[in-house]
């Protein structure tokens, strides 16, 4: 094992949307940051969500006003911050008397309009459906709204690039094996997942985000009680041909009272889901169940004109969500989250900050407020940033207008590449094209249209190592590609390591 004498001011423990965030922003504000996660970034529950920037129309139902209020009001933000992997999306919701009343949807609408400001999304409002549409002639009519998609493991990716940038280190595939206080400083063990080696140095804080693990972290490595216990509940999605045309999502109402979306999805699908089921076990295992295959492919029957089998399923992924435990049912738990800080203040103490709980949507508020916390220990720490901080290649207003600069720089460029090229790098994309004067110089096509270097650019800038880190959380040409392919990329990688 080697020591490293550096003292650092924060170690991140977790590369999820929390621990990502919390990173850049303390970055931000001057302190000297590590950041570690076992796996890849957004290897769990953070790139396995309904991929929604949404404020939670049917968390009303349970009271909580105050989340969703937070998360309507973080839309707004996030929409602009991140432009190219982020956009608004219309709702629409098929309205079945038997299940919920007019009366009651239309509140709870009114209050989504209203319970924070809106500027680019546009309000509710009542519609009627046309025969000759997607849904069932039973079903006539609904209501329209608006939120927000996202694209969570870029999300994840990008915020982890704009910690770098402000000077914090990134290290993936890299676990903490062990952190044992010391009066003033924490001493933090680090075990290099690939080689196995062990560094071992101090830092002044300690954050655990590390979302599902939350409470097994202090066990296994702090040796020290849990202040709260965290409800895993698996959530899960499956991914079909489209099932309709049109540019709007739709949430549909169920007889359990659950909620299921039907998203449009990388051009040429439709993404349906989500689950909730109580789990336990690794959430690395965390697998969708034919059961819940069969529910989610019920419900969209139950509602669509086009039907689908099990049999349809192009990809399925299942996430465990770190929920705060309480009494009831799975869906009924709190997505709302806290942070618990031990030491400290008058203890004198190194603090631990621990994040239990939350939700994509508003993961930069979290961080501000664990940040906040975390700055009043370090005295000379800077004021708040992020709000209106552009993750990376999010520098530009207007999408269209971006694809068409490539299209006029880049004469060579395919239309359809240059449009996935300013979804998924915004502005970034001119690092991977700048060099290039043609598609065959783009190097070699492993499927899809991934070519070799788009590769090459996520492994030097992004953290990816594996196929599974490229076609699946960096990329989703996993949805392009055969098992072949894969496998001729992942070969490709294990012949030039980096």
């Amino acid at each position: 094992m080697t020591s490293d004498n550096s003292i650092v001011d924060l170690v991140v423990v977790g590369g999820g949307v929390n621990g990502t965030g919390i990173a850049m922003d303390a970055a931000g504000r001057g302190l000297s940051v590590i950041l570690c996660e076992m796996n890849d970034l957004a290897s769990a529950t953070s790139s396995n969500s309904s991929k929604l920037i949404h404020g939670g129309l049917r968390y009303l139902e349970h009271y909580e006003f105050k989340l969703v209020r937070q998360a309507l009001a973080e839309r707004e933000s996030l929409l602009k911050n991140a432009p190219h992997i982020m956009w608004p999306m219309r709702f629409r919701l098929p309205h079945q008397s038997h299940l919920r009343p007019a009366w009651m949807i239309r509140t709870g609408l009114f209050l989504y309009d209203h319970l924070a400001k809106r500027e680019t999304l546009k309000g509710s409002r009542s519609i009627r459906f046309r025969r000759d549409g997607p849904l069932v002639n039973e079903i006539t009519r609904g209501f329209e709204y608006s939120d927000g998609w996202v694209d969570d493991a870029r999300l994840v990716v990008l915020t982890a690039k704009a910690a770098e940038e402000k000077g914090a280190a990134i290290k993936t595939r890299t676990k903490c094996v062990k952190a044992d206080r010391n009066d003033k400083l924490w001493n933090v063990v680090l075990e290099d997942q690939q080689t196995g080696e062990r560094t071992s140095f101090q830092c002044r804080a300690l954050v655990n985000a590390s979302g599902p693990w939350v409470s097994k972290l202090f066990k296994d490595t702090m040796t020290i009680p849990a202040p709260k216990q965290i409800r895993m509940v698996k959530g899960s999605h499956i991914v079909v041909p489209k099932i309709h045309n049109e540019p709007e999502a739709y949430i549909l109402q169920n007889a359990d009272n659950r909620i299921i979306f039907v998203i449009p999805y990388e051009d040429d699908f439709s993404l349906i889901g989500t689950t909730d089921v109580d789990y336990e076990g690794d959430p690395r295992k965390a697998m969708i169940s034919a059961e819940e295959t069969d529910y989610l492919c019920s419900i969209v029957n139950h509602h669509f004109k086009h039907k689908i089998t099990p049999e349809d399923v192009v990809w399925s992924y299942s996430g465990v969500r770190p929920l705060m435990d309480d009494e009831g049912s799975a869906q009924k738990a709190s997505r709302d989250y806290t942070f618990e800080v031990d030491g400290g203040g008058k203890t004198r103490n190194a603090p631990l900050i621990s994040v239990f709980g939350g939700k994509i949507t508003t993961y930069r508020k979290l961080a501000e407020a664990a940040t906040d916390k975390i700055c009043s220990f370090f005295p000379s720490a800077g004021p708040e940033w992020t709000k209106h901080a552009p993750l990376p290649g999010g520098d530009f207003t207007d999408w269209n207008a971006l694809v068409a600069e490539f299209g006029k720089e880049f004469r060579w460029l395919p239309e359809k590449l240059a449009k996935r090229y300013a979804r998924t790098y915004g502005t970034r994309a001119y690092e991977i094209l700048r060099d290039h004067c043609s598609v065959e110089s783009l190097g070699q096509l492993f499927g899809g249209n991934l070519y070799a270097a788009e590769v090459e650019y996520l492994r030097e800038h992004e953290w990816a190592i594996s196929a599974e880190d490229i076609v699946w959380r960096r990329t989703k040409q996993g949805l392009r590609m055969k098992d072949e392919q894969v496998n001729a990329l992942q070969a490709y990688l294990d012949e030039s390591p980096r």
